[in-house]
């Protein structure tokens, strides 16, 4: 179990850093389709919370929006808070 739970985790960082380096790219291009603010905190909260602020920081991407700035970590900091209880409990 907990190596298929290390697999999602691998997996769900993965696409939310590329989701948040696509985004900036569209952002940069006129007339590109944006990915949703609402996708990219949904692959935070699936598991890729520390992927979506790697990739926001990396590629300084919604980092004027306070929702991001505080969301991202936030999601990561809470993740991180339920992993530890859930190994401490088991």
């Amino acid at each position: 179990m907990e190596r298929y739970m290390a697999y999602w985790l691998a997996a769900v960082n993965i696409a939310a850093f590329f989701l948040m380096w696509l985004d900036k790219r569209r952002a940069k291009r006129r007339g590109a389709q944006r990915i949703r603010e609402r996708t990219l905190f949904l692959s935070a909260l699936l598991g890729g919370s520390a992927g979506a602020a790697a990739g926001m920081w990396i590629f300084r991407h919604k980092t004027k929006h306070w929702y991001f700035v505080w969301g991202m970590p936030g999601i990561l900091i809470l993740q991180l808070v339920l992993a530890w209880l859930l190994v401490r409990r088991g």
